[in-house]
């Protein structure tokens, strides 16, 4: 899988430079994974409600064809997008968002920090109170992210058995924006970064060490 830096660009150039990579693939194109910072955006999933948007002001909010609900992307934040044929590797959606899922997993725990999953929410979440111990996650059924903030998140397309989209792990960023929408379709999830975890590290960092985690996970 060829690791392809593209640095900060908007949101704009990179999506539909990833749909045009896609439907020109052929059988033995090689799988990419592109890393990128975006400028401020807020994203809206191919089903995603408006009324998740509850004051965009002047971040523009782009549609798209991904799965899920409205996100937010902006500086300080990586985002991967796997370029995947997974019919040439060999498994399926579900597959394909768990090995996602494992690898920012991977790259918390490379800087001490225990991550969750929260059954039909995906993403990664983390224990507010306790971000480093590694007790087992007990989720309250009436309200399933008390105490969880959201550290990363998840929205993919698969065509043609071809993936792209991606993960965006949080890192060090301005995290007010995520306060102008329901996060991921959630009216009050918590969003957090390593940053704010007491995790100092540079996003370019962080960033090699996610795609050394995807590189692993998505083989």
């Amino acid at each position: 899988m060829r690791i392809v830096p593209l640095g900060r660009q908007p949101y704009t150039v990179t999506e539909p430079a990833m749909r045009a990579f896609t439907t020109a693939r052929g059988p033995d194109t090689e799988d990419e994974l592109w890393l990128v910072e975006h400028d401020p955006v807020f994203t809206q999933g191919i089903a995603g409600r408006d009324g998740h948007v509850l004051a965009a002001g002047e971040i523009p909010v782009v549609r798209t064809d991904r799965g899920g609900q409205v996100t937010y992307h902006g500086p300080g934040q990586i985002v991967a997008y796997p370029l995947l044929d997974l019919r040439r590797r060999g498994y399926y959606v579900k597959e394909y968002v768990y090995r996602i899922e494992q690898a920012v997993l991977d790259t918390l725990l490379h800087f001490g920090i225990t991550g969750h999953r929260v059954r039909s929410a995906p993403g990664i979440y983390v224990r507010l109170d306790d971000p480093f111990g590694h007790g087992v996650l007990r989720v309250d059924s009436a309200d399933p992210f008390r105490g969880l903030g959201k550290i990363a998140a998840l929205g993919i397309k698969i065509s043609n058995h071809r993936s792209y989209h991606g993960v965006a792990l949080n890192v060090a960023m301005d995290l007010a924006p995520f306060a102008r929408i329901d996060p991921c379709g959630y009216a009050g999830l918590k969003t957090i970064d390593l940053q704010a975890l007491g995790v100092q590290v540079d996003v370019g960092v962080a960033g090699q060490r996610l795609a050394l985690a995807l590189q692993n996970r998505l083989a």
